[in-house]
């Protein structure tokens, strides 16, 4: 799956299983050019994460709730409106608005 940003194609890769979850970003030391999704998530979560991040969050139709720029290690935030969690790389987020609809290429 690919989101598209502004005019950049970004490839997400969905964590669906608890596994895929707790691995996700954690340990990555180099800069990410792709993204996470974490969906049905109540929190966010960057605890041993080795970089900073871009945070989208989104509803069930991929319309923007809450844009998180430039996240540091270890924050943890609680979300109750909440569907999709995207972890995104750093200057992702500039470019979106809250209330805007995610747009996905296959």
């Amino acid at each position: 799956m690919y989101i598209i940003v502004k005019d950049k194609v970004i490839e997400i890769i969905p964590c669906r299983t608890f596994i895929q979850q707790v691995k996700s970003l954690n340990f990555i030391i180099e800069p990410i050019d792709y993204g996470i999704l974490i969906p049905k998530k109540r929190f966010i979560n960057t605890y041993m994460f080795c970089q900073k991040v871009d945070i989208c969050v989104t509803d069930k139709e991929d319309k923007i709730i809450k844009l998180y720029e430039n996240v540091k290690s270890e924050k943890i935030k609680c979300l109750w409106k909440k569907y999709n969690i995207y972890y995104l790389p750093l200057n992702t987020v500039r470019d979106l608005r809250v209330n805007e609809t995610i747009k996905k290429k296959q």
